[in-house]
């Protein structure tokens, strides 16, 4: 078994991309990354070395991120804002552009897993189809495919 400061330096960059997918924040990310190493540190004993050392980092992640979101849900506030939006911003091109998003994530939504796992990691968290067959246990070619029909499958329902 390798040392943590080792494991830290191979995986740090994959764990971080893939919180980075799921919280859309470099800061949050960068914390989550922390405390997933911080526990895989305290529960490196318990990996028995079924599953890539990786995938592994990105269950705990996934774990841990999923208690951070249901914590953030409980204190949940808006933040009030006292100004006016700019005179030069064109509200109509930003009510087009947050309609599309919209329309892009709902018909993500529609997109079955595991496939829309694979559209995630790879549009949000910006990871290399080799990366996400590492955390998906599969091949490189098995990402480039899915995501590939996940693409097709948001074309057709957003045409």
């Amino acid at each position: 078994m390798q040392d943590l400061d080792t494991i830290y330096r191979e995986h740090a960059k994959t764990v971080y991309k893939f919180l980075y997918s799921k919280t859309q924040n470099g800061d949050w990310a960068e914390e989550l990354t922390q405390e997933t190493f911080y526990r895989a540190m305290y529960s490196l004993d318990t990996f028995n070395g079924t599953c890539k050392i990786s995938t592994w980092l990105c269950q705990i992640a996934k774990h841990i991120w999923m208690q951070e979101i249901e914590k953030r849900a409980k204190y949940l506030t808006t933040d009030l804002k006292d100004e006016l939006p700019a005179g030069d911003v064109n509200v109509i091109d930003q009510l087009v552009a947050t309609e599309q998003k919209i329309g892009l994530f709902k018909a993500l939504h529609l997109v079955k897993d595991p496939m829309r796992e694979v559209l995630y990691l790879r549009l949000f968290g910006d990871l290399s189809f080799k990366e996400i067959g590492e955390i998906m246990e599969q091949s490189e070619t098995w990402a480039r495919v899915t995501f590939y029909r996940g693409k097709k499958m948001i074309v057709e329902v957003l045409l």
